[in-house]
């Protein structure tokens, strides 16, 4: 018990790790006031430019694939070590502990979690976000495919715990994104190609 608890609080600690946060506050810009109103890449992207959004998102990625590989490697004997540390990082990007509990969506780094889980899924799951946003121009429907694959994935290869742990994540991340299906049905949601025009960007 005590090394599922290490797992999960090694997770949440470095998912918590906020990089849209700290550019923010170097550029003096407040992202939870302004565009999506949340700290992660998708923001980052909107308000401060293409180079803050890549390198938020990189590091969204690299802290769940680094809780992974982590738990991976300190409790090899359990067999879902890093994917629950993994969750935990998710867990730790929307919600962490110094900002009120108020972070990101989880997006990037739900895709970091399944990227140090399993490479080759990952890259499919890759592919389809980009697809599936350039047709729809919309990120938070490619977002919403993507959650709802990976435990229907893991129900498949990893069995019923694996998808529980995902599924509770995935959840949460649906419940971020509420607002954005407000949005969408509004037809006031961002797309992608408003957001690659810069359109939004604060100078």
């Amino acid at each position: 018990m005590g090394s599922y608890l290490i797992c999960v609080l090694l997770g949440y600690v470095l998912g918590s790790s906020n990089m849209a946060f700290y550019i923010s506050r170097l550029k003096g810009v407040n992202l939870t006031q302004s565009g999506t109103k949340n700290l992660g890449a998708s923001n980052a992207m909107l308000l401060m430019g293409w180079g803050a959004g890549i390198l938020v998102g990189l590091h969204d990625i690299g802290k769940a694939a680094l809780s992974v590989w982590l738990a991976g490697r300190l409790f090899p004997h359990l067999p879902l070590a890093g994917l629950l540390s993994g969750a935990a990082s998710v867990m730790g990007h929307m919600f962490p502990f110094y900002l009120r509990f108020r972070g990101g969506k989880g997006f990037a780094s739900y895709l970091g979690m399944i990227l140090a889980f399993n490479w080759k899924f990952a890259l499919i799951v890759m592919a389809a976000v980009v697809v599936i946003t350039l047709v729809t121009n919309y990120i938070v429907i490619a977002t919403m495919t993507t959650v709802a694959v990976f435990p229907v994935y893991l129900a498949v290869t990893a069995g019923w715990a694996a998808v529980v742990i995902t599924a509770v994540v995935s959840l949460v991340m649906v419940w971020k994104h509420r607002e954005n299906f407000v949005r969408l049905k509004n037809g006031t949601e961002v797309g992608f190609r408003k957001a690659k025009s810069g359109e939004l960007r604060i100078k």
